[in-house]
């Protein structure tokens, strides 16, 4: 089935359920992966999923057309991830209970590595990047997406896109290395 993702978008502006869910069949696992790779849970990534399809609802009748259908459902799948981590910082502050250890045993479905420690280990360490050099990051390498669709998404140019990767790969490096002295990385 060939499908136009702005035809659907204009037809679920007008109301029709059906276009509604042929759009989520052709996004829900894009969306989905790319909130796990922020939020680290599958409930969390369940959650900021729903809430990203239900933007897309109220929201369909304002796209314009100015940017590609993926990249304007890549940007909100990443401003909605960052504010769901937001959100949750802010409330865990209130929560004694809570420890940030909880994430160590995520395991992204998309990864298949003979060892999943250093899976857990390197996504701890992208957890810990900057916003901007994260994102960069997770839509490149993670999502795999061209570098100039990840500038559109981010709302920036090309070279920042680059500058970012470096940054998050010099970062990365060297968080790598304090935690593997011995080997080359």
């Amino acid at each position: 089935m060939n499908v136009n993702a702005e035809e659907l978008l204009s037809r679920i502006a007008a109301e029709d359920r059906q276009a509604f869910q042929q759009f989520y069949q052709l996004f829900a696992e894009k969306v989905f992966n790319t909130a796990l790779s922020y939020t680290q849970n599958l409930q969390d990534a369940e959650e900021v999923t729903q809430d990203v399809f239900t933007s897309i609802y109220q929201a369909a009748a304002n796209f314009k057309a100015k940017a590609a259908v993926n990249t304007w459902v890549y940007r909100i799948t990443v401003n909605k991830s960052i504010n769901f981590i937001k959100k949750k910082k802010r409330l865990t502050l209130f929560q004694l209970n809570y420890t940030q250890k909880e994430q160590t045993d995520f395991e992204h479905p998309a990864l298949i590595l003979e060892n999943k420690e250093n899976a857990k280990l390197l996504f701890q360490f992208i957890e810990s990047l900057a916003n901007k050099q994260k994102t960069a990051f997770i839509l490149s390498f993670v999502e795999d997406l061209p570098r100039q669709e990840v500038a559109n998404i981010m709302g920036i140019s090309l070279k920042a896109v680059e500058s970012l990767l470096q940054r998050a790969k010099k970062n990365l490096r060297s968080k790598l290395e304090k935690s593997y002295p011995n080997r080359r990385i």
